[in-house]
């Protein structure tokens, strides 16, 4: 019982830091969430799954 106590308490450390990330973020964007800013999908050159941006592209989710 212990455990799950211990483990929904770091759970829920870890969602207010998200949240509080997000509050304090300039307009509430997280930096670097592209696939294409991941360092080893960079040395592979795989596109991002989500926008398509290649490695030595923008990801082109950031300007919507």
């Amino acid at each position: 019982m212990k455990i799950i106590l211990l483990a929904i308490v770091l759970l829920a450390i870890a969602f207010a830091g998200i949240a509080i990330k997000l509050l304090v973020k300039k307009d509430g964007k997280f930096a670097g969430t592209c696939a294409s800013n991941n360092p080893m999908l960079q040395k592979e050159g795989v596109a991002c799954s989500v926008c398509g941006a290649m490695p030595q592209e923008q990801c082109k989710g950031e300007n919507k």
